[in-house]
């Protein structure tokens, strides 16, 4: 498809200068724009960077503890050498399967010295950091290099994939899916299988890439694989001579990608789709998690516009605000199609942007608070097996590059033509993109983690391999106890945590373990302050619970006022009692040893 990625930039523009002409200020240029991309990646993280210990992503306290504790685990696995896609080190005695998971494996790997050394919310934020540094250079390399036709329309294209609404959106701790960097070189990679003289060796790079690629974000690649398949058939059936004389080469430079992606994923793959502890469909809700029809004209509630009073809450919340382009940059997206309809690369990429759009509208209009009786196409795909394990919202990650490439490509024609008019689609521009200049992370203070931990007293009590209870048991929204085992380098195992697992209701997978008694009870309260009447009967349940989970020690600490458990320390303390006996206290903790 060589001849698709040469009509990515418009014949009408001048020719660029020669490569050996342009290459010092080539090369200064790229330094600029890295040092915008390193600037704009530490002003929307810079509440974090002010202490990374102690601060929280304020909106999204429990993935951020749960990329800690999988970044924490691709040490753990690579130092002592443990299977990184499956664990017995949460949901005691049955374990997690971590491939159906976001494993992290070769990014937990590679920062595997700063973990090991500096601690996990260290590499938690230098990952996320590095991530809103290497997007946005990444797209704007690609798009310099190989699409654009001048450096400011690779700029504008690469900043806004890098820190549009939905990529700052899940900068609130999705480290999957802020790090899209090898995303344009998998782009790149596809879209030249066709011309290229070497496919097979163009196939095995990209299977390397969606190999890496898998490894960060299985989701993620879906949803990229999705949008190039809708964009290279509408493309092929527009440019059908074309398209047939680069089909033998494109067949064969997928193939080889396959083999590549198959032999290295092949225990993944098994993993995620035959192994222990998977499951078939995901727990969400796929209804709650789908674009709002309203939203694609609304502002994030990062950006700017939001200080004016302009943003309304359309998403299940902060993290998945993903097409939250706003008004103004959706006409202008329109205008861009529309202007260069007459290309067959803005017209696939148009109608695949509406393709793309409509499925993440999910199974069922929503418009507004208003949700009329309307079935969509996603309705027909909810059963199909990867569709029915993704959120049909986050489908829509694929427009933010669908989008960054139609104002690079408009922004190349705009500098063709004459000042006035020139201005005027710069003028387009400002106004589209300034309501929706990102605001930095909101963080928080987060409590240390007990001096229990992090003095090495729990050693006296308790060893590697065996069981410690936190209490409140750990799960999504109460993921002290997760981050416990974390600051210890995995010192002990845990029941329950923050995980996907089979469970869910008709087959698909749930949040966390199947719950016992106990785990029950004691969440309950946690969360709700219910005043529960406890029995000989719950007595007997948590002997029971204790014993299958082979537990040798149960703690509990004083909660911070950032715990969502904090009101009702008092009441889970007595019950904890009533469960277990009286405590002793040690150092800043509770705990109870089992017979």
């Amino acid at each position: 498809m060589t001849a698709l990625v040469e009509e990515a930039a418009d014949s009408s523009a001048p020719a660029p200068r020669p490569a050996a002409a342009r290459r010092p200020t080539g090369r200064r240029y790229d330094l600029a724009v890295l040092a915008a991309c390193v600037a704009g990646a530490l002003y929307l993280t810079w509440q974090l960077w002010v202490d990374p210990n102690q601060r929280v992503v304020l909106h999204n306290r429990g993935d951020q503890a749960l990329f800690e504790w999988l970044l924490t685990y691709a040490a753990h696995s690579l130092t002592h050498l443990n299977n990184p896609f499956w664990t017995t080190l949460l949901n005691v005695p049955i374990g997690v399967n971590l491939a159906v998971n976001t494993s992290m494996v070769v990014v937990g790997g590679l920062v595997a010295p700063i973990t090991l050394t500096l601690g996990a919310s260290v590499a938690f934020l230098v990952v996320l950091t590095l991530n809103l540094i290497l997007t946005p250079f990444a797209w704007y390399y690609v798009l310099s290099r190989h699409i654009t036709r001048t450096r400011a329309a690779a700029v504008l294209g690469g900043l806004f994939c890098g820190f549009a609404p939905g990529m700052v959106s899940h900068a609130n701790a999705h480290l999957n899916f802020t790090g899209q960097f090898l995303v344009p070189f998998i782009v790149l990679c596809v879209l030249r299988l066709g011309g290229g003289r070497h496919p097979v060796r163009g196939g095995v790079l990209l299977g390397v890439l969606v190999v890496l690629e898998f490894s960060i974000g299985a989701e993620m690649l879906f949803f990229v694989a999705l949008g190039l398949a809708l964009f290279v058939a509408l493309w092929a059936w527009m440019r059908r001579s074309a398209a047939r004389a680069q089909a033998p080469n494109f067949v064969r430079g997928l193939v080889a990608a396959g083999v590549v992606s198959l032999v290295l994923l092949a225990y993944p793959l098994y993993m995620e789709f035959a192994g222990p502890q998977r499951y078939h469909g995901i727990g969400f809700d796929q209804r709650v998690h789908s674009e709002n029809l309203a939203s694609y004209v609304a502002v994030p509630y990062l950006s700017l516009a939001r200080l004016a009073g302009l943003w309304h809450s359309l998403a299940p919340n902060f993290t998945e605000e993903t097409t939250f382009f706003g008004p103004l940059l959706v006409i202008l997206a329109v205008v861009c199609v529309v202007v260069m309809w007459r290309r067959p690369v803005v017209r696939a990429m148009g109608i695949t942007a509406l393709v793309l759009a409509v499925l993440a509208l999910g199974p069922r209009l929503h418009i507004g608070s208003w949700s009329p009786p309307v079935p969509l196409p996603y309705a027909a795909l909810i059963h199909l097996p990867i569709f029915n394990s993704a959120l049909p919202a986050r489908v829509d990650l694929v427009l933010i590059p669908i989008i960054g490439l139609l104002l690079a490509f408009a922004l190349d024609r705009a500098l063709t033509l004459t000042p006035r008019r020139r201005n005027t689609w710069i003028a387009g521009f400002t106004v589209a993109l300034l309501p929706i200049v990102p605001l930095p992370i909101p963080a928080a203070q987060r409590d240390p983690v007990p001096a229990f931990f992090t003095d090495g007293t729990y050693r006296q009590y308790i060893h590697s391999g065996q069981t410690l209870v936190p209490v409140p048991p750990p799960s999504d929204l109460l993921p002290n106890g997760q981050r416990w085992q974390t600051a210890t380098n995995f010192g002990f195992a845990i029941p329950a945590g923050f995980f996907l697992g089979p469970g869910g209701p008709d087959g698909r997978s749930r949040i966390g373990p199947v719950p016992r008694p106990t785990y029950d009870t004691l969440s309950t309260i946690a969360l709700t302050g219910a005043q529960l009447q406890l029995t000989s009967l719950d007595e007997l349940h948590a002997k029971q619970d204790l014993a299958y989970w082979h537990a040798k020690l149960i703690v509990m600490s004083t909660p911070g006022p950032g715990d969502k458990w904090a009101p009702n320390a008092g009441k889970l303390l007595a019950a904890a009692t009533t469960l277990f006996g009286p405590p002793q206290k040690v150092d800043d903790v509770w705990l109870w040893k089992v017979p």
